[in-house]
């Protein structure tokens, strides 16, 4: 952690004080603007987000409950661009140490890439970043979330960072509308891989459509219609990836999971993932749709695994039977889900919010797991408070109701009768 801060205080002053650089502009949770003499600016944002989740069963009387206090993202990122606007960067890092879905990782780099505007339509980007084939959900900022977190079906499928090649396009269609292509060469084993390389390259791409003209304020990017769309806004995609040689249960690791053959060299199945999403905006009201579905390739060659202590086994049981097939499948994210979810920012700066997330589970699959998943159902309900005209500070509340009926566990792995019941409180400032 100390390192990390450090690194972040030299970056931040070998950026602003190398130079002479002038304060441009501030604005309440936009960030502080900076040109240079040379032309080139930088910008720097960020927010912390306090948080408090409770967790319910409804059928167990007693120490049914639990709760956790956190900071759930403490986030600083810079942005530069050169003076033609055609070379830039991004840094961003979490000094939380805390996942996109949640989970305690101690990854504080998040974004760490160049890029390279090759036309005013085109540009290439190269490094570590939020990758263009999950779900549209993680397109959008966390600190413009309609609902206190993001869905079950975001922290099941989605890969979410990765490093590689990224290339953008935006093209006229005609009649106002717009095509947003993305294409994505990545090494497909998630976020800062500093070791081994396992497994193949990871291809895929995204095709956005707007038959309504481009979204107010980079709004195709953050949920909330804060920008109130004085017209209808409307953008539809599709997404598809490949993964060839994936070492962990979505892409999201490397190394985690590993198989070996009867030669002890690596053996790894091969992991597709696709969708269709949408998001729709107009004067205050927004709605997100997504439908996404994964599929796996086991080889035929596979013989033996890695235990977590770094131990052999060539024990593949499924059901008391041998069945590396199903063994390999079973700690993977394979079925396919859907999440719908809409809600209205009045002019006050209150919202109202709801979501239903479905997620169904291949025969085999780790979404069959009791302990972390195997619940097919979540809806939410939620409010929230604008505490400004933009995003800059806001408080957000939301209860989930999670269907249990498939039997599921507490934390410490335990059968529990009943369902479940999430309420969650949280609070975002930024700078």
């Amino acid at each position: 952690m100390k390192k990390l801060s450090l690194i972040i205080a030299i970056f931040i002053s070998t950026s602003i004080f190398s130079q002479n650089i002038s304060l441009e502009s501030y604005k309440f949770g936009e960030g502080l603007q900076f040109n240079a003499d040379r032309g080139h600016s930088i910008r720097l944002t960020g927010y912390a987000q306090p948080m408090i989740d409770l967790k319910n069963y409804t059928d167990v009387e007693e120490n049914s409950s639990t709760s956790r206090y956190r900071i759930r993202r403490l986030r600083l990122r810079i942005d530069g661009k050169s003076k033609n606007q055609k070379f830039g960067y991004r840094f961003q890092a979490d000094l939380s140490g805390t996942s996109e879905t949640g989970e305690d990782t101690g990854d504080y780099l998040l974004d760490a890439y160049v890029s390279y505007a090759v036309t005013n339509r085109i540009s290439i980007l190269f490094g570590q970043r939020a990758t263009y084939t999950d779900n549209r959900e993680l397109f959008m900022n966390s600190n413009s979330l309609q609902l206190v977190e993001r869905s079950r079906l975001t922290s099941a499928f989605s890969s979410i960072r990765e490093f590689g090649l990224f290339v953008t396009g935006r093209f006229r269609a005609g009649r106002g509308s717009y095509l947003r292509p993305y294409f994505v060469l990545t090494n497909g084993d998630g976020i800062n891989v500093f070791d081994k390389d396992h497994g193949g390259l990871k291809i895929g791409g995204r095709l956005d459509y707007l038959p309504f003209g481009l979204f107010t304020n980079l709004g195709q990017f953050r949920q909330i219609d804060v920008m109130r769309e004085q017209a209808p806004k409307l953008v539809l995609g599709v997404h598809f990836s490949h993964n060839s040689g994936m070492s962990s249960r979505r892409g999201r690791a490397s190394g985690a999971i590993i198989y070996l053959d009867e030669n002890d060299q690596e053996s790894l199945p091969d992991y597709t993932k696709y969708g269709i999403d949408f998001l729709f905006k107009y004067k205050g009201f927004s709605a997100l749709g997504e439908y996404i579905k994964s599929t796996a390739i086991v080889p035929d060659d596979i013989t033996q695994r890695v235990r977590n202590d770094g131990s052999i086994s060539e024990s593949f049981l499924v059901d008391g039977l041998q069945n590396v097939d199903g063994y390999v499948k079973g700690r993977m994210m394979l079925g396919q889900a859907y999440n719908i979810q809409m809600g209205y920012l009045f002019k006050s700066g209150y919202s109202v919010d709801t979501r239903y997330t479905h997620l169904k589970a291949d025969e085999n699959s780790f979404l069959n797991n009791a302990t972390f998943y195997n619940r097919p159902n979540y809806y939410t309900i939620g409010i929230g408070k604008l505490l400004a005209k933009n995003y800059g500070a806001k408080i957000q509340a939301s209860i989930t109701y999670v269907d249990g009926s498939l039997g599921i566990n507490n934390t410490q792995g335990s059968p529990i009768e009943g369902n479940e019941w999430l309420t969650r409180i949280i609070t975002t400032i930024s700078f």
